[in-house]
């Protein structure tokens, strides 16, 4: 099918610039039919194209949520990993479980937390990493505690 400029600059052909005459006028009713045609053809083409993006689109949401139904029931089998375990190392030729401890800070009152451990003096927004690095040097942190913690490690 012919580029639509090109048949439109036939359909012109077909009209006396000078007087506005049709000169052909079978000519110039099957260039707008074929006008009709190839525009028609486009729009469906979009719509098919929309249709398709929206297809996609919902596709990729049920992707999603499969995703995260999996992290999440993960999470879950972790956890009763840990409980089952309460703390002992397990290991076989497929896997392993073993832990860690880690630190954590807890804010526990934010409006005592001085503001040198503020994220920025525009932000409501504490720095742990900051009040942390102040703990484990020594300071005291009002509004502020170190935890220890045991991380499950899964291989």
């Amino acid at each position: 099918m012919r580029p639509l400029y090109e048949i439109d600059e036939d359909i012109l052909s077909c009209v006396d610039r000078e007087t506005g005459e049709v000169v052909d006028i079978d000519k110039l009713q099957a260039l707008e039919m074929e006008r009709d045609a190839k525009i028609e053809g486009v729009i469906l083409w979009r719509k098919d194209l929309v249709a398709e993006a929206d297809a996609v689109k919902a596709e990729a949401k049920k992707l999603y949520d499969r995703a995260r139904a999996a992290e999440n029931k993960a999470e879950q089998l972790k956890s009763y990993i840990s409980y089952a375990l309460n703390g002992q190392k397990f290991k076989t030729e497929r896997c392993a479980v073993s832990y860690r401890k880690t630190t954590s800070v807890i804010i526990d009152d934010p409006s005592k937390i001085p503001p040198n451990y503020w994220k920025a003096p525009s932000e409501d927004w504490i720095s742990k990493t900051t009040v942390k690095e102040a703990i484990e040097s020594g300071v005291t942190v009002e509004g502020a505690h170190q935890e220890e913690r045991q991380s499950i490690i899964i291989k």
